[in-house]
This record gives structure tokens, sequence and C-alpha cells, in this order.
């Protein structure tokens, strides 16, 4: 049986501080290159939206966007399964075939 040990970290510190702070200039690259993904990754749902509305309403969407390619299914677990099948390493980004193309609830 494995034995669990518990860390105890005094209340207002970083749980992992061992690792260094970010610098501002790593913390815009990373906002940058996220940025970047999310435009074409919407870029390709806007592009595909009017064809899937249609059959395919509040279906869930992954899209890979190196490739263009996107998985559809009802359930959002089977879309991803499928997505991750043919590109294990990749990022992806989950959609939801409607109106903003947003998932889950606020």
């Amino acid at each position: 049986m494995t034995q669990i040990t518990r860390r105890k970290v005094a209340r207002g510190t970083p749980i992992y501080g061992d690792r260094p702070p970010l610098s501002p200039e790593e913390i815009d690259r990373r906002k940058a290159e996220n940025e970047a993904f999310a435009s074409r990754c919407r870029e390709i749902f806007w592009r595909v939206y009017p064809d899937l509305v249609k059959e395919h309403y509040d279906w869930f969407i992954y899209i890979e966007p190196d490739s263009g390619d996107y998985f559809l299914d009802r359930d959002r677990d089977v879309a991803r399964q499928k997505a991750q099948q043919k590109y294990p390493s990749a990022l992806l980004m989950a959609m939801c075939v409607n109106e903003t193309g947003a998932v889950g609830k606020i």
C-alpha cells in the first residue's frame, strides 16, 4: 500500500514554492500564444459552423488548428477520444456547435 505524505503549506505561500516566478515577458509571450491558438481555432469554427449547425446543433467539436481537422460528436468525451486518437499529442480546442461556441455553463 502506498503511503500518502501530506505537506503543510503556510497560508499565503505558493503551493509549489520551488518554481521560480514567471517574468512579465514570459507571461506576455504565453498569453499571446494562447490568443493566437484560440484565434486560429475560432476561424475554423466559424468557417464550418453554417454547415454543421443545421444537423449538429449542441454537439461538441474538437478542433486541431494546424491541420484544420475537427471532430464532432453528441458526447463530449467521445469527440475528445476521436481527436486524441488521431492527434495524441496535439493541443485541441473544445467548442459547442451553438450560437456562441461556448462549452459549459457560467
